[in-house]
């Protein structure tokens, strides 16, 4: 697994468990890396998506529920929810992550991770972010 690939795992795991366990994510990491040691790369990435989420975690979720049609944030999966955060957060925040490269991630650990639904969700909420937030440019 490439070590980005690997990171953003990191990221929705501990999201995941920050919303289950309702407990910091600091801890929740430091725990996690305890556990599963990683390498620098992995941690560093997987640290900026964690703080980078954490952070502009409202203007995220107000640009899901923007998009997201007949759903509430609140009522969606929890590994869908997440898995959208950090795709999000690397669409609008991270210049230096091409925005197909997002998607494709976020598609990537809806397959592992989500349900049988999960990435054609995931892949639809963020092709209409990406066409109606990022790409504007373009028009």
């Amino acid at each position: 697994m490439r070590l980005r690939s690997k990171a953003r795992e990191v990221a929705l795991h501990i999201l995941y468990q920050r919303e289950i366990a309702k407990g910091s994510c600091h801890e929740a990491f430091q725990r996690y890396i305890g556990y599963n040691p990683q390498r620098q790369e992995v941690i560093d990435f997987s640290l900026s998506l964690l703080e980078g989420v954490i952070n502009n975690i409202s203007n995220i979720d107000s640009l899901i529920k923007k998009y997201v049609k007949n759903w509430e944030i609140d009522r969606m999966a929890v590994v869908d929810r997440n898995i959208l955060r950090i795709a999000c957060f690397e669409l609008i925040y991270l210049e230096e992550i091409p925005p197909k490269v997002a998607i494709n991630e976020a598609i990537e650990l809806a397959k592992r991770f989500g349900d049988i639904d999960s990435p054609r969700f995931i892949n639809g909420v963020l092709d209409k972010i990406y066409k109606m937030e990022c790409n504007k440019d373009a028009e």
